[in-house]
This record gives structure tokens, C-alpha cells and sequence, in this order.
């Protein structure tokens, strides 16, 4: 490790990323203040903007249900039909419906009225309102909303939420109350109240405009800080009003962010009311997460870019020292072939330049010493060939060949005129190690020919291949070693004439060339062993050269054909106990042209 920091690589990296790393820790942290700040300025803002707006929605909703009372109050005929008393039934009735039409007409005057009820001073109760005939509580003087308007000089008097009507029991739908006295503008004199109970939904969605997060808790609370109406929060967990800023004069507004909430609060003009929006910091942080989380992505995603322009930076000053290295301990095992090619600095460009003509140099000499070694070996192994120099083996055959025709052995010259054709085809590897499936074919009838005069004609073999096959090629000497096998292990410990049959069929783009002999079949164990063994990898093993030779077998052919072909190509057994065995070749079909299929 500390070897490693000593390079000039890592020095220049760990310099390159740590500037990098402080510039950006610097950079993001004047970020995030300043974004911070804007934050906490926007959202006290919006906050600002819409207790403003909400302040002044309830003024014109409060001076519209003002207006409603006073067209009430000024109406001349309801006052007098109010205070006219009359012993005749009939008259009674007329004024009664007369007062009920009247208070209708200012009912369907605005659509969210609920109920008015009009309670004189002789205890008289006047209503119209959405569900008729209910029970009136009869013990209404004792309330406390009668007592407030009782107290009151004729100016409004906000009620603020209940849960049913105030006058009708069968009436249970919050309702938002509010009233006046009633009096007679002749001489002002107190006739009695006017209590009208509406839907509370436009108070709730007016008071809804203050929140500015799903936390934000408004209320609207009276001079004596009751709460009129509320939104967001149970009863059980009012704030206490008392404690919270309170604004002295009419649109004022009031914001205290010192503590865990944002408190906004702003006055009603026609009603001593205030209407307070409490948000908690943690909703208002939720931007300030994203921002920070927003951040943090960006500085990683710098630090690694940072990262790897710090190692492209070090690596492109580094490189090519350490190239120049690797290259020396290459020399160092002897390797002299290799050679350095730089684009670097100057003096770098000169110490490549250097050693590359040193390395040159040695590698010439080693190879005027390999060339006079060669040549002294080179000697000796064509002085050792001559002595068994292939034409020489068959000029002789041929000449045994024909010592044995003058003596009209027919039988024994074929012998040997097939053994010098099989020499002179095995030992011929100058051109290639492939052949076309016709040369290998009379290679086979020439062994054919040794094996059947060794078996006494024991041997019966069929050979069906068209004429249309005979030019696809093939590894040389691929056939012959399986008939190898098979008249060895097959045919020939039975003792008895047996049949072996050459064919090739087409398989879609595919030749299958099948051996096939009746003879003893190998047992399923032995089967599997040998098909086990075509699967294995099927590189050419070399024989440790203190083994006897055994020959070309199976696995070097299956090796041979995967290695000209590929892997899908090579051969497959198949075999039955007492039954024979079958052998076949799988080589591909070539296009014209020369492609495989």
C-alpha cells in the first residue's frame, strides 16, 4: 500500500480528486444555503398571500350574511306584523303565513342559508328553513347563544359551528349560526332576534385556502379567542390561542417561524375575528428534503465523474512509464521481442526511444546464436532421415509388389500394393491434413483389402455412398480408424463371417456418414463411458512418448472434426449388446462456392 501511494499514478490521482472533491463540497454548500434561504422566503410568502386572500374572502362572505339580517330588520311590514297582536283567530293566521312568506323570500335570497328564525320578546317562534315541523327547544332562554344576543345592542353576533339547528331539535346538520336583535326603527325598540343558520362548506373551503401543506391546521377564533370554526385538527388539540401572536387591527398580518411551526394570522374587518394558519416545519421541509436529496445525487454523481477524469488524468502521465516498465521485466524473462510505442513527453519519448534500440539489438544477436545452433541440429536430422526416407520405403514395396506378380501371387501383391497406397496416403501431410470423402474412400477399399485377407473372407463389406458426396471434405484419415475399431472389437473376436456396411445420407445441411457393423455391441455402461468421453473437451491430448502407440482413435477423430467445423459437428455412437454398433460422422454440407451450409 505504501509502495503504491509512491507512484506517480496515485499521487497525481489522490491531488486531482481531492481538489475536485473540496471545490464541489464548497460549491454545494453555498448552494444549499442560498437555496434554503429562497425556500423559507417563498413559502413565508405564500403563506403571507393566502391568509391575505382568506381574510378578505370571509369580509365579503361576512358582509353579505350582514346584508341578509339587515334587509330583516329594515323590513317595515315584518316589524309591524311582529308587534300586532289580534283575539281574531283568522287574522292571526293571515299575519303568521304573511311573516313565514316574508322570511322565505330572504331564505331562497342566497343558496346556503339553512334555516331563520325569528323569536320575538313574547316568546313567539317564526322559522323557515329545509325540513319543517320540529321539535323547538323549549328551553332555549337558558342557552348561551340566547344569552349572547340577548346581551347584544343590535350590532352582529357571530355564533360561529354547531352541530344541529339552534331552534329546530330535528335539525342535526352542522350548521354556521349567526344573528342580531330585531328592533323596531320607529322608536328602537327591542321586538326580539333573528338567528339564521347556514351551510358551513363555504366557511370550511374559504378556511381551506390557508393551508399550504397537508399538515396546515386553520382556525378562526372569536374577541374572546373561542374558536368559531377549525380545520385540520380535534377539539382535544387546539392550541392555546392566547399564547399566539394576535393581530391588533383589521388585514394585519402576523407570521412567527421562531418556533417547530410556521404561524400565520391575519383580522377580519367585519367580525373580531382571527384566522390563524399553523404549519408544522417538518410539511415545509419535505422541498427542502428534495432539494438536499436533489443535491446529494448531483455531488456524487460529480465525485464520480471527478473520479474517473482524476484517473484519466493521472493514468495519461503514468502510463507510459509504467508500459516501459512492464516491458522491462519482459526482458528480464527473455522476452527481446517486444517494443514500446509512446506519445508522451520529451524526455520520456527519448528514454522509450533508447531502450527500444537496446532491445532490438540484443534480440538480434540471440538469433545469430539460434541460427547457428539450428544449423548444426538441422544437419544431423537430415543425416538421420535419409536412412528412412519415405520414397525409399515405397520404391521397395512397389518392388516386392512386383517379385511377387512375376510369381503369380496375386493374393499377397494386392496385399502389399495396398499397404504402399496406405503409406504413401498417410505419410503425404505436405498440403493439408483434409481430403475430400471419395480420397478417403479408396484409402478405406486399400485397408479393406489388408483386413479381409487377414480376416480368410471372413469379412463382407458394403460401401453405398452417391457420387454426388465424394467431393465434400473431411479430416484425413477419419474413416479408417473407426472401421479400425470396429473390426477389432467387433467383428473380429467372433470367429464367424461378418458384415460391415459404409454409407452417407443427408440431413438437412448436414452429411451423415454411418459405419456400421453386426458384430458384438457394447454393453450400456461401456456406452456411456464412451460417449462421456466425445463430450469432454476435445482438444488432441498428446501421448506421454514412454506409452506404446495405440493409434488414431475416436476421440482424436471427434477432436479433429470439432476443430475444422466447430463444436456441433463430430461424431455420435450408437450401440446394442449382441447387436453391433454404429458409428456416425456428422461434417456439414458445402455452399457453392466453397461456404458451408
Amino acid at each position: 500500500m505504501a509502495r503504491g501511494f509512491r507512484s506517480i499514478h496515485s499521487r497525481l490521482f489522490l491531488l486531482f480528486l481531492t481538489c475536485m472533491t473540496a471545490i464541489l463540497i464548497i460549491v454545494s454548500f453555498l448552494y444549499y444555503s442560498r437555496s434554503l434561504d429562497i425556500i423559507h422566503s417563498k413559502i413565508s410568502d405564500i403563506a403571507q398571500k393566502n391568509i391575505s386572500q382568506t381574510a378578505g374572502l370571509f369580509d365579503l362572505m361576512l358582509e353579505g350574511y350582514n346584508s341578509v339580517t339587515k334587509s330583516l330588520n329594515g323590513n317595515y311590514e315584518l316589524t309591524r306584523l311582529l308587534q300586532e297582536t289580534s283575539s281574531n283567530p283568522a287574522v292571526s293566521v293571515i299575519n303568521e303565513r304573511s311573516i313565514t312568506n316574508i322570511i322565505g323570500a330572504t331564505y331562497f335570497s342566497r343558496k346556503e342559508i339553512v334555516g331563520i328564525h325569528i323569536i320575538t320578546n313574547a316568546g313567539k317562534v317564526y322559522s323557515y328553513e329545509r325540513q319543517f315541523g320540529g321539535v323547538i327547544n323549549i328551553n332555549y332562554e337558558q342557552t348561551e347563544w340566547y344569552l349572547k344576543l340577548k346581551a347584544s345592542s343590535g350590532n352582529m353576533v357571530w355564533l360561529g359551528f354547531y352541530p344541529g339547528s339552534l331552534v329546530n331539535k330535528m335539525q342535526q346538520d352542522t350548521v354556521f349560526v349567526f344573528g342580531r336583535q330585531l328592533y323596531d326603527l320607529t322608536d328602537y325598540k327591542s321586538i326580539g332576534m333573528i338567528i339564521i343558520e347556514t351551510d358551513p362548506a363555504p366557511i370550511t373551503e374559504a378556511l381551506s385556502n390557508v393551508s399550504i401543506s397537508p399538515g396546515t391546521r386553520a382556525f378562526i377564533t372569536g374577541k374572546d379567542d373561542h374558536v368559531i370554526a377549525s380545520k385540520g385538527q380535534q377539539e382535544a388539540k387546539w392550541p392555546v390561542f392566547t399564547e399566539l401572536p394576535k393581530p391588533s387591527k383589521a388585514h394585519e398580518i402576523m407570521v412567527d417561524d421562531e418556533s417547530d411551526q410556521l404561524i400565520v394570522a391575519a383580522k377580519t374587518l367585519l367580525a373580531d375575528w382571527t384566522i390563524y394558519g399553523i404549519t408544522p416545519k417538518s410539511d415545509l421541509n419535505a422541498e427542502i428534503n428534495q432539494t438536499r436529496l436533489y443535491l446529494a445525487i448531483v455531488v456524487l454523481v460529480l465525485i464520480v465523474v471527478s473520479t474517473a477524469l482524476a484517473s484519466l488524468v493521472s493514468k495519461t502521465i503514468a502510463s507510459p512509464l509504467k508500459l516501459l516498465i512492464r516491458e522491462m521485466k519482459k526482458v528480464e524473462l527473455g522476452n527481446f521481442s517486444g517494443s514500446v510505442n509512446v506519445n508522451s513527453f520529451d524526455e520520456i519519448n527519448s528514454l522509450v526511444s533508447s531502450f527500444n534500440r537496446m532491445v532490438h539489438r540484443m534480440d538480434e544477436l540471440i538469433d545469430r546464436i539460434k541460427l547457428s545452433s539450428v544449423s548444426e541440429k538441422n544437419a544431423q536430422l537430415q543425416a538421420l532421415q535419409s536412412q528412412v526416407n519415405p520414397h525409399f520405403l515405397y520404391n521397395t514395396l512397389d518392388m516386392i509388389y512386383w517379385m511377387l506378380d512375376e510369381k503369380e501371387n496375386e493374393r499377397l501383391s494386392r496385399v502389399v500394393l495396398s499397404l504402399s497406397q496406405m503409406f504413401r496416403y498417410s505419410s503425404n501431410w505436405g498440403e493439408a491434413s483434409q481430403t475430400t470423402l471419395g480420397q478417403e474412400l479408396e484409402q478405406i477399399r486399400h485397408y479393406l483389402t489388408i483386413i479381409e485377407t487377414r480376416l480368410d473372407n471372413r469379412l463382407e463389406t458394403e460401401i453405398e455412398v452417391s457420387e454426388q458426396w465424394l467431393d465434400v471434405i473431411l479430416p484425413k484419415v477419419t474413416i479408417q480408424p473407426i472401421i479400425e475399431n470396429a473390426v477389432k472389437y467387433g467383428l473380429e473376436p467372433l470367429g464367424i463371417p461378418c458384415k460391415l456396411q459404409v454409407s452417407a445420407e443427408q440431413h438437412n445441411h448436414e452429411l451423415h456418414i454411418r459405419i456400421t457393423d453386426h458384430g458384438m455391441g457394447m454393453e450400456e455402461e461401456t456406452l456411456r463411458q464412451v460417449r462421456a468421453s466425445l463430450e469432454m473437451n476435445s482438444t488432441l491430448a498428446i501421448e506421454p512418448l514412454n506409452q506404446a502407440r495405440r493409434g488414431i482413435g475416436l476421440h482424436n477423430v471427434h477432436a479433429r472434426i470439432n476443430m475444422m467445423f466447430g463444436e456441433a459437428y463430430g461424431i455420435h455412437v450408437e450401440s446394442q449388446k449382441g447387436q453391433g454398433t454404429t458409428v456416425i460422422v456428422v461434417i456439414p454440407i458445402p455452399l457453392q462456392g466453397g461456404a458451408w451450409r
